[in-house]
C-alpha cells in the first residue's frame, strides 16, 4: 500500500511539471472563481492564502454520490471514517485534527451537537445542498470556538430564478433494497424568489458490526431519511433583500448494541436582511436556529435516552469597501446553546459572545494580504482572542506563492463539562498554533496546488477522566493537480500527513496517513463516463496504537446516458474491485453495489 501512494506521489510531482499534450478546461474542472467562507464576504479565490474546496450542484450530479460523507471524503485533507453504512456514526478529521474540531455551517448557521461537539453529516441529505465550500486551516479569528481543523459550509438548494418555474424530479434504486426520490421547484416572481424540495432515503443497509466478543447481532442495519427544504426571498428597489430559508431531516437508523436504533431530528431555520447603509457599505443581520435531536431506544424497543439540543444564532455582518483595492468586513456574533435530555446535566445552556473585523487588500499590483482579529467570551471559560494573517503573491506567468499564520480554540462540549459523574467544568478551552505555505500554478496545460502545513494544539482534552492534558502535533503535505489530457477530465488529490501525541510520540487515533483520491471524466455525445479511485494507508484505531486498521484502495465507476434535454439515466458501481476494509475496527464498509437513477429537468 505505502509503494502505492509513494507512486502516486511520484506521478502528482511529474504531473505538475510534464508538458500535457491538450489545454486545461476550466468548465470542466469546474472550480468556481469565489468563495464566501474564507473571508465571509465574496472574495475571488485567487485572491487567499487559504486552502479551499468547492464542491457544486454540478459536481454533486457529475459524481452521482448519495450522501454527503460520499462527497466530502474525496476533498484533499479530509480523512472520513464511517461505522457501517448509510446513516451511522460519521467521524471527519481534517488536517488530522479532531472530528470535533471543525466548524460547520448551514446557510451561516452554525450547526451540530451541543452534547457531542460534532455535527450529523451522515442526517444531512445530499438532494438540499446547493453547494459545499470547505475551508482548511484555522479560522476561529472569524468564527470562533471549533474552527481549529477547518470549516465546512453547506448551502442549501437555491433552484433557478427564473420567470417559469424550473422542476427537477429524481428517482432510484440500487443494492441493499436501498431507494430514494427527491424534487424541487424553483423560480422567480418580479423581484421574489422561492424554492421548495423533498427527498427520501430508504435502505435495509447491511450488517454495521462484525461479530465480536461482546456483540453479535447478525442483521441488516436499516436507514430512512426524509428531507424538505424551503426558501422564500425579495429583493426592493434601493437593493435591500431580505430571505428566509428552513430545511429539516427525520428519520431512523440502526445498529449494534445498546441502543441500537436512533429515531433523529436535524434541523436548521433561518433569515437573512441586507442592506446598504452607504454606497460603499453592506449590512447584513441574521437570525436562525439548528436543532440536533435524538431519541435513542434498547433491542426490545424499549426507550433508552434522549437528547435534543439547540443553536440560537445571530450575527450582524458589515462589508465596507474603502476602495476597489481595500475591503473591511466588521461583525459581531452572539449563540446560545441549550440541551434538554433524559440525562440531567449540570447545566442546560451557555452562551458565547464574539466581536470581529477582517482587512482584505491589494497592495503592489499583484500582493494580496488578509488579516482577522477576534474576541470572544464564552460562559463556560471566559475570553479568548484569535488572529489570522495571510499572503498571496501571483507572478504573471501563472505562478502564486502564499503563506498564512493563525490560532484557535475549541471550547469544551457538554459532555465534557457537564455530564453528570464524568464532566469537569474546570476545563479549559483547547488551543491551536498553525502555519502554512505552498505554491500553485494556473497554465494552459495544467492547474496545480502544493501546501505544507504545521500546527500545534494544547491542552487537549482527554477521557477518563476528563482533563486538558494532551498535546498534539501534526505535520502534513497537500497536493492538487487538474488537467485535462487527450479529452479526459482528471482531477488528482494527495494528502501526507504525521499526526503525532507530543507527550507520548504515538499516532492519533483513526487517521490515516497517506489519502489519494484521482476522478477521471469524459463526455461523448449524450453519454458522460467516469470513474473514481480513493487509496488510504492503514490507521491505528486507538490512542495505545495496539490496533492497526489497514489500509485499501476502492473503485467507482459511472456512467449517463441523456436522453433528451429533460431526461437523463445514470448508473454507478461502487467499490469494482469489492474490497473488504474497514475504516474503524469491527465496523463494516459496503462491499460492491450498484445505483441506478432516473432524472427529470425542465
Amino acid at each position: 500500500m505505502q509503494k502505492i501512494l509513494f507512486g502516486s506521489l511520484l506521478l502528482t510531482g511529474a504531473g505538475t511539471t510534464l508538458a500535457l499534450p491538450a489545454k486545461a478546461n476550466s468548465e470542466d474542472i469546474n472550480l468556481p472563481e469565489t468563495v464566501v467562507t474564507a473571508t465571509r464576504a465574496e472574495t475571488a479565490r485567487n485572491e487567499l492564502a487559504t486552502a479551499t474546496t468547492v464542491f457544486t450542484r454540478e459536481d454533486i450530479a457529475k459524481r452521482q454520490v448519495r450522501t454527503l460523507p460520499e462527497l466530502l471524503k474525496t476533498a484533499p485533507g479530509i480523512d472520513l471514517v464511517e461505522q457501517g453504512g448509510y446513516g451511522k456514526n460519521t467521524s471527519l478529521y481534517m488536517r488530522g485534527t479532531n472530528s470535533d474540531h471543525i466548524l460547520v455551517l448551514i446557510d451561516g448557521i452554525k450547526a451540530g451537537s451541543v452534547t457531542s461537539g460534532s455535527a450529523a453529516f451522515q442526517f444531512i441529505p445530499i438532494d438540499q445542498i446547493e453547494r459545499v465550500e470547505i475551508i482548511r486551516g484555522p479560522q476561529s479569528s472569524l468564527y470562533g470556538s471549533e474552527a481549529i481543523g477547518g470549516v465546512i459550509q453547506i448551502f442549501t438548494r437555491k433552484g433557478a430564478q427564473t420567470d417559469k418555474p424550473s422542476v427537477t424530479l429524481e428517482t432510484g434504486a440500487g443494492s441493499f433494497d436501498t431507494f430514494t426520490s427527491s424534487g424541487t421547484v424553483s423560480g422567480k416572481w418580479q423581484n421574489s424568489w422561492y424554492t421548495l424540495g423533498a427527498s427520501h432515503m430508504n435502505s435495509q443497509g447491511i450488517d454495521a458490526r462484525q461479530p465480536t466478543t461482546a456483540l453479535n447481532e447478525p442483521d441488516r442495519d436499516a436507514y430512512h431519511n426524509t428531507g424538505i427544504n424551503a426558501r422564500i426571498g425579495r429583493r426592493f428597489d434601493n437593493n435591500a433583500e431580505i430571505e428566509a430559508f428552513f430545511m429539516r431531516s427525520f428519520g431512523k437508523t440502526e445498529f449494534d448494541g445498546t441502543p441500537n436504533k436512533t429515531d433523529f431530528v436535524n434541523q436548521v431555520v433561518g433569515t437573512t436582511a441586507g442592506f446598504d447603509l452607504l454606497d460603499n457599505w453592506r449590512s447584513t443581520l441574521r437570525f436562525g436556529q439548528t436543532q440536533d435531536d435524538g431519541d435513542n431506544f434498547r433491542p426490545n424497543g424499549g426507550f433508552f435516552s434522549r437528547f435534543n439540543t439547540t443553536r440560537w444564532n445571530a450575527t450582524w455582518l458589515n462589508n465596507i469597501t474603502i476602495n476597489p483595492n481595500h475591503q473591511v468586513t466588521l461583525g459581531t456574533d452572539y449563540r446560545l446553546d441549550e440541551v434538554q435530555s433524559s440525562t440531567r446535566y449540570n447545566e442546560s445552556s451557555r452562551y458565547d459572545v464574539g466581536v470581529f473585523g477582517e482587512v482584505h487588500s491589494r497592495v503592489f499590483d499583484d500582493h494580496f494580504l488578509n488579516a482577522s482579529l477576534r474576541w470572544d467570551d464564552n460562559e463556560a471559560f471566559g475570553d479568548s482572542v484569535t488572529g489570522n494573517f495571510g499572503w498571496r503573491y501571483n507572478w504573471h506567468y501563472g505562478l502564486s506563492a502564499f503563506a498564512s499564520f493563525g490560532n484557535a480554540f475549541k471550547a469544551p462540549t457538554f459532555n465534557q463539562l457537564y455530564f453528570p459523574n464524568y464532566g469537569n467544568p474546570n476545563l479549559k478551552a483547547e488551543e491551536s498554533t498553525s502555519f502554512e505555505a505552498g505554491l500553485a500554478g494556473n497554465h494552459d496545460l495544467a492547474s496545480w496546488e502544493l501546501r505544507a502545513y504545521h500546527t500545534n494544539i494544547d491542552n487537549l482534552i482527554a477521557i477518563f477522566p476528563v482533563e486538558n492534558v494532551d498535546q498534539a502535533q501534526i505535520d502534513g503535505m497537500e497536493g492538487e493537480l487538474s488537467t485535462q489530457l487527450f479529452g479526459w477530465n482528471n482531477s488528482l488529490n494527495l494528502a501526507l500527513l504525521s499526526p503525532r501525541d507530543r507527550v507520548t510520540n504515538l499516532n492519533l487515533a483513526r487517521r490515516a496517513s497517506q489519502t489519494l483520491s484521482y476522478d477521471v471524466s469524459r463526455s461523448f455525445d449524450a453519454v458522460d463516463v467516469g470513474a473514481h479511485v480513493i487509496a488510504q494507508g492503514s490507521r491505528f484505531d486507538d490512542r495505545a496504537n495496539r490496533t492497526e486498521v489497514g489500509g485499501f484502495v476502492t473503485v467507482d465507476l459511472r456512467a449517463a446516458y441523456h436522453i433528451d434535454k429533460h431526461w437523463m439515466l445514470s448508473a454507478k458501481l461502487n467499490n469494482l474491485l469489492d474490497k473488504q476494509y474497514q475504516t474503524v475496527d469491527t465496523y463494516n464498509t459496503f462491499g460492491r453495489n450498484f445505483f441506478f437513477t432516473l432524472h427529470y429537468n425542465n
